[in-house]
This record gives structure tokens, C-alpha cells and sequence, in this order.
């Protein structure tokens, strides 16, 4: 590194020693014009003289264009003196001009200082995919992590640990140990320990879930075990987290979770690429209510940003909002159903008149198959799909809302 540093500091130093002279040397050597005529006219007379002495014009022509040559001497002389001395050193310009580039030089290194990684090696892109997958193999196995997460400070219970909620979890535990092959007991036992922050003893009746369920375990379940792992190991995805991931893209390749902390550990394992890629995928076929949904849009750009990605992050969705949502807390159901369409002929109105996003189009269509109307999700979609035509992006998003709405066609 030092090498590189020294021929850099050598290159840089030499041409701008080369330009600096060169602007000094033109200052130093530049001169009046009526020199140059000074030696123009003498040149002038001592042709004449050459002239006359080989025969080639008479004694009287040769007087007359001496006189006319002199005459032009003199006046070549006055403007001379009369002409700023110049010429003894380095004019303004020429100073300015060296001046210009030392300090595009000293600017070149300061830039480079603050935008480059000085005393980084060379990182070309097959190295960086070799350290990648060197770092995807060697992650710590789940056990290993759980152990070192266990030993950090941990947050205290949530609700400042309720005593009477503390007897129910030791009773619900003695109940499940007495009869292991409860599944109701273990699915209970593991949302309840999540609640408490005891991921590993979660993510442990969660796999007692899916063995008793199988072969009937579902996408979701393997996905619930994956994230309780992922928990347990302080937020990284191990090996078995991994293939619990794996086990649910296996059963549904479109399920959220999965997805989510698939593209995590890609991010982890130093391919930030391949999990922009995914994540961005998935940010377009969410909606606001999906769990996911915050945490992507939070930390997706900067991954875009590691990818070498211009990304600019969609709009958020429009939706109800935090009043809105404690008011329908109050409401009856046919109240709250009421204040639900409302919104949703709201939405309609407002995208039929000014037009919107791809993600509110969704939403609408979403919206609509909730409330059962499946005409008008149709009728939404046809008409997005006109609208959004040759954008492929954004017809994706509205399609995946179609499809959970049942109106893909």
C-alpha cells in the first residue's frame, strides 16, 4: 500500500510540476510585439544590404527602402518603450494558472481521502463472492449462537412479569411436559414463551408442532419455527434456521416470512445483491398490514445502497389511520363494516379521479375481496391492468393482490 501511495504522490507531483513550469516558462519568456518587429526590420536592412551588393537593386532603390525600414525601426522603438516591461517574471495569469493546479491536485487527494477507502487492498468482485460464501459457510451453528445471546443482558419481561401470568406459564409447561404429544398444548406453549422473550424454549415447542403435525405441517409453521430460532440466535439466520426457511419456500415459495429472513441472510453473509433482489420482490407483492412490511421498507434502502443500487422507495400505501383504527376498536360489527367500506369508496373515488400508486391499486383490490365484493376487485384489476400496461413492476404487485383476492384471471 505504501508502494501504491509513493508512485501516486510521484505521478501527481511530476505532472503538476511539469504544467507549473510550463506556465512560468511562457510567462517568463513572452514579450512585446514591437520586439519581434525590432528584429523583423533588422533582418529587413541587412537583406537590402545583400540585395545591393549582389546587383540585384540599384543604389538608389536601396537608399529609398532603408529609409522606409528605419522609419519603421523608429516607431517599432517608441512602441517599445512605451510598452510595459514585461517578461522579468511570472504574470498574474501564469500565477493564477499554477496556482489552479496545485489546487486541483491537493483537491483530487482530499476527495479520494474522504470518498475512497484509503488503506483498503483491492476488492474485485470474485473475491467478494468467494468471501461471501466463505462467510456463508463458517456461520455459527444455532446452538452456539443461542448460548452467546443468552449470556447478553436481557430485556425484562414484558407487563413487568404479572405473577398470576408467570403461575399460568409454569402450569401450561408442567401440562405440556405430562402430555408432550398435546399439539394444541406445544402451539400454545410456544406463542407463549415468545411473548416472554424465551425464544429457544419457543422455537423448542414449535418443532414439537411440526413433528406432531406431520406430515400435514404447513409453510407457516416452518416459518414460525425459523423466526424463533432466528430470535433466539439474537437476529442471525444459522444453518438451521436456514433450513427451516428452506422447508417453508418448500411448501409455499411465496410466503412473506420466509422470504424475509431468507433475504436477511443474505444480506448477513455478504451478498447484499442477490437479497435487494429479493426483498424487492417482496416489498411489491406486500401490503402495509403484512409484518413485514415495516421492516423492509426501513431497511431497504440502505441494502440497495450496499447492492450499488439506485433504488427510490415506493410510496407507502395509503390506509386507515391510527385514529381510525382506534375508533373501530368501539364499533359493533356492522358500524365497523360500515366505516370499512366507506374508506374503500373513498380509495375508489379518489384512484378513479386522480389516479394513484401501484400499491394503492392493490390495496383496493385487497380491500374489495375482503368485503367479499369480487366484482368489483375484478373490475378494479381489469381496470389497473389497463392502466399499469407495460409495467411490469407494478403489474406484479397488482396481480399478487388479485390473486390473494381471488380474481386472478
Amino acid at each position: 500500500m505504501m508502494i501504491f501511495w509513493a508512485v501516486t504522490a510521484l505521478i501527481g507531483l511530476g505532472v503538476a510540476a511539469i504544467l507549473i513550469a510550463t506556465l512560468l516558462r511562457a510567462a517568463t519568456a513572452a514579450e512585446p510585439a514591437a520586439a519581434f518587429d525590432m528584429r523583423v526590420y533588422r533582418d529587413q536592412l541587412r537583406e537590402v544590404d545583400r540585395d545591393l551588393a549582389r546587383g540585384i537593386i540599384g543604389a538608389e532603390d536601396a537608399e529609398r527602402l532603408r529609409a522606409e525600414v528605419s522609419r519603421r525601426v523608429l516607431e517599432a522603438d517608441r512602441a517599445l518603450a512605451a510598452a510595459p516591461q514585461r517578461g522579468r517574471g511570472p504574470g498574474a495569469i501564469s500565477v493564477a494558472g499554477a496556482a489552479l493546479v496545485a489546487l486541483l491536485l491537493a483537491g483530487a487527494f482530499g476527495i479520494y481521502l474522504r470518498l475512497g477507502a484509503p488503506g483498503y487492498a483491492d476488492m474485485p468482485m470474485a473475491a467478494r463472492i468467494a468471501d461471501a460464501d466463505a462467510a456463508y459457510r463458517d456461520r455459527p451453528e444455532q446452538a452456539a449462537l443461542e448460548a452467546e445471546f443468552a449470556a447478553l443482558p436481557q430485556p425484562e419481561l414484558p407487563n413487568g412479569a404479572d405473577p398470576k401470568f408467570l403461575e399460568l406459564m409454569e402450569r401450561l409447561r408442567a401440562a405440556v411436559a405430562e402430555r408432550p404429544t398435546d399439539v394444541q398444548g406445544q402451539e400454545l406453549l410456544a406463542r407463549n414463551e415468545a411473548a416472554l422473550g424465551n425464544f429457544a424454549a419457543a422455537s423448542a415447542a414449535q418443532r414439537q408442532v411440526i413433528a406432531l403435525t406431520s406430515p400435514r405441517d404447513s409453510a407457516e409453521d416452518h416459518a414460525a419455527l425459523a423466526e424463533l430460532m432466528i430470535l433466539a440466535a439474537g437476529g442471525v439466520v444459522s444453518p438451521e434456521a436456514e433450513a427451516a426457511l428452506t422447508a417453508a419456500l418448500q411448501r409455499d415459495p411465496e410466503n412473506g416470512t420466509a422470504r424475509y429472513y431468507s433475504g436477511l441472510m443474505l444480506a448477513q453473509t455478504g451478498r447484499p445483491d442477490m437479497a435487494f433482489r429479493l426483498w424487492r420482490g417482496l416489498l411489491e407483492a406486500s401490503s402495509p398490514g403484512d409484518p413485514w412490511y415495516e421492516p423492509l421498507r426501513a431497511q431497504i434502502p440502505d441494502l440497495a445502497w450496499r447492492a450499488g443500487v439506485d433504488y427510490q422507495l415506493p410510496a407507502p400505501a395509503a390506509g386507515p389511520s391510527a385514529e381510525d383504527l382506534q375508533a373501530a376498536e368501539g364499533m359493533s360489527d356492522e358500524d365497523r363494516k360500515a366505516m370499512i367500506e366507506g374508506m374503500v369508496t373513498q380509495l375508489n373515488d379518489r384512484l378513479a379521479t386522480q389516479g394513484g400508486t401501484a400499491e394503492e391499486w392493490a390495496q383496493l383490490i385487497g380491500a374489495y375481496g375482503v368485503l367479499g365484493q369480487t366484482e368489483r376487485a375484478t373490475a378494479i384489476f381489469a381496470e389497473a391492468q389497463t392502466r399499469f400496461e407495460g409495467r411490469e413492476a407494478d403489474l406484479a404487485l397488482i396481480r399478487a393482490a388479485a390473486d390473494r383476492a381471488g380474481v386472478a384471471r
